[in-house]
């Protein structure tokens, strides 16, 4: 198949097991990351899905990467190119369909609790274990949330933070980060700065210490794995089908 491309925002925020995931698959990737000094392209010819990834800043902010990875996600919505936006991707996503990104009703940072709204789509999506139960965590790293878009599939909620990911077609918004890998997660769970720890005390419901996390990476990141593959590969398939 065509390339994927993938918008990365940060060197620090890179797509982890979303590459490994695409790499063990045999696709080819075109990875973009601005703060190294990439550009973003100015269209998606010769790229077969889209992939955004995540970053510390607002979709709100006036960016100029922030804009050309929502123009570029509306030019997959018209030409039917799958997108999956990772964070503030699936934020970005949700901007450019006119919905408002705020702050969350509450922060979230580890592994959270998903409950699932909609059994038939989140089985094509995330499997028919997660249907069945209703339930699965996955890790979330976010100070701003996205409402829901007109239009769109709610696919999911947590209890701080109701709109955790939704879908259009063959694009998937996600609140959450399904990329993590054991790196990024050692990494991130170090994080000492003053937003993380001023939301630490303000909210030690739903945002872990790094202690937390690294134990429920040891319980969970596997399975988590299993998921983000799954989700992968309804994205890819999407792709293949065009």
């Amino acid at each position: 198949m065509k390339p994927v491309l993938v918008l990365q925002h940060l060197s620090a925020d890179g797509p982890a097991y979303l590459a490994r995931w695409l790499a063990e698959q045999g696709v080819p990737v075109d990875v973009r990351n601005t703060e190294a000094g990439d550009a973003y392209p100015d269209d998606l010819v010769g790229h077969g899905a889209l992939a955004i990834l995540g970053g510390e800043m607002s979709a709100n902010d006036p960016l100029p990467p922030l804009r050309r990875a929502e123009a570029l996600f509306l030019e997959a919505l018209r030409d039917g190119i799958p997108t999956l936006g990772h964070c503030l991707g699936g934020q970005l996503m949700a901007r450019a369909l006119g919905a408002r990104i705020g702050d969350s009703p509450a922060p979230e940072v580890g592994f959270v609790e998903l409950r699932i709204r909609d059994a038939a789509a989140a089985a094509a999506w995330f499997g028919d274990e997660v249907a069945r139960t209703g339930t699965c965590r996955v890790f979330q790293w976010h100070y701003e949330a996205f409402e829901l878009p007109a239009g769109a599939q709610w696919l999911a909620s947590s209890e701080a933070c109701p709109h955790q990911v939704f879908s259009v077609g063959p694009h998937l918004a996600m609140q959450f980060h399904i990329e993590l890998d054991a790196e990024k997660l050692g990494r991130w769970s170090l994080d000492d700065g003053q937003r993380y720890l001023a939301a630490r005390a303000a909210h030690p419901t739903t945002v872990h210490s790094g202690e937390r996390m690294r134990q429920d990476g040891t319980a969970l990141l596997a399975r988590h794995q299993a998921i983000a593959g799954r989700i992968y590969r309804h994205w890819l398939a999407a792709a293949a089908s065009r």
